[in-house]
């Protein structure tokens, strides 16, 4: 009985001292960078701007605040508005129209916020505040980027639209020489009463060749959201690896009442990971991984070298990262162990009371969003093999809740924490 008081005491002394910092709230839910475009052609060349989407590039600096104004065109008419941060230098509030949308606690990982109802016609102001002195600089034990913002923009989705891209590949155990790819295109609905919607997809192989496609009618009820999957069997020869880093290419398009609604256009590069008793196996051939340590704004060139260097594996430090690294990476045939912007090595390693943040129940939350948030924005690049969850941070509660949390989503990959010396909370890979 004695000891279980002392627990009791300890965790009650722990949440005493914890720092009273808000949580994230107002942002969408966590997902790859969707962008839907006015046009095929738009799409498949990834225009930067166009009727649907407009990038934000003039800011206004005073201090902590930057500002910047966002023109409501009539194209955006009854359709949602999305405003989307890449990064910043520190979390921050969003305000439009001098209202605030929202908290972000971490400005390391790209953010939506739908803005639809705070636009009036014309000339909206759009303010990011960045908190600073950073309430989450405990555990961003890096140094701090140039750059304040990464790139931003505005969106303009349809009311029931493309939410997410999903994609998973497996081999086939009765032919090893063909593997199953099943691709589910998230489709969300904002609107206040029951719609349908018709989504087209077409998927081609890296020669060109239609391998799959069809269309499906959807209907979902208020804010209702839901999945449209197909399968596609492809031949081990065209799915992505480290010596072909290939892509198949997925076009959708949607429909409501006889009209088309946004197109979309991704690269993707299909390949199957396993993990078993520390091998990782890719495309169902165990790999021997050389990992080498990189900044997570490492060059194009620098990346292109590391390649060179018979590395085939780079595990990337904690900080925000460059934005196009992942997609050089799928380019390169360079895989990357991606890493949740976490590193509270400035703490010391205590586990005490005003010790490490990862032992600290009130920084569980913290912990839980930035893992949660690096898994969901590059889950689907084909060179992410796996999946740490700090960098230097010691170890406790934090941690091992962040693991668990990370194998409740039920992907493949390993997860691991370099420094966890030892304990449970790591996968060893050999």
């Amino acid at each position: 009985m004695r000891i279980l008081l002392t627990l009791l005491a300890l965790f009650s002394c722990n949440l005493l001292v914890a720092q009273p910092y808000s949580a994230t709230d107002g942002r969408e839910l966590p997902r790859g960078v969707i962008i839907p475009y006015a046009s095929a052609t738009d799409a498949a060349k990834g225009a930067e701007t166009h009727r649907y989407r407009t990038p934000i590039t003039e800011w206004t600096v005073a201090g902590n605040r930057l500002s910047a104004d966002v023109i409501s065109t009539f194209a955006w008419t009854n359709r949602q508005v999305m405003l989307h941060i890449e990064s910043a230098l520190a979390d921050y509030e969003l305000w439009v129209g001098g209202r605030r949308v929202a908290t972000n606690r971490d400005g390391n990982s790209p953010a939506d916020f739908n803005i639809t109802k705070l636009l009036k016609e014309g000339r909206n102001r759009v303010e990011i505040i960045l908190n600073q002195p950073s309430d989450m600089t405990p555990i961003e034990g890096w140094g701090r980027p140039s750059e304040a913002l990464g790139k931003v923009w505005v969106t303009a989705p349809p009311t029931m639209g493309v939410r997410e891209v999903l994609v998973e590949t497996t081999m086939n155990k009765e032919n090893p020489a063909e593997a199953t790819t099943e691709v589910g295109i998230v489709v969300k609905s904002y609107a206040l009463n029951p719609r349908t919607v018709r989504i087209y997809y077409e998927l081609d192989d890296p020669a060109g060749r239609t391998v799959a496609h069809g269309q499906s009618d959807l209907t979902l009820q208020m804010r209702g959201e839901d999945t449209v999957r197909f399968l596609a069997t492809v031949s081990d020869t065209l799915l992505w690896s480290r010596e072909r880093p290939q892509h198949h290419t997925l076009r959708i398009r949607t429909q409501r009442e006889g009209r088309f609604t946004e197109y979309h256009q991704y690269p993707l590069g299909l390949r199957a990971v396993t993990f078993d008793k520390g091998k990782v196996a890719i495309n169902g051939r165990e790999e021997q991984l050389t990992i080498t340590p990189c900044s997570p704004v490492a060059t194009p060139e620098a990346l292109a070298e590391v390649r060179r260097s018979g590395n085939n594996t780079i595990q990337l430090e904690a900080g925000a990262v460059a934005p196009h690294l992942f997609a050089v990476c799928d380019t390169l045939g360079l895989y990357v162990i991606a890493q949740a912007p976490i590193d509270s090595h400035a703490a010391g390693s205590s586990r005490n009371v005003g010790g490490n943040p990862s032992n600290n129940p009130a920084w569980v939350p913290f912990y839980l969003e930035r893992v949660e948030n690096c898994f969901h924005a590059v889950k689907c690049h084909p060179s992410v093999i796996g999946f740490s969850i700090a960098a230097r941070s010691a170890n406790g509660i934090a941690l091992y809740e962040s693991y668990r949390r990370l194998k409740e989503l039920g992907d493949t990959r390993p997860v691991i924490y370099p420094d966890a010396e030892g304990e449970w909370n790591t996968d060893r890979i050999e």
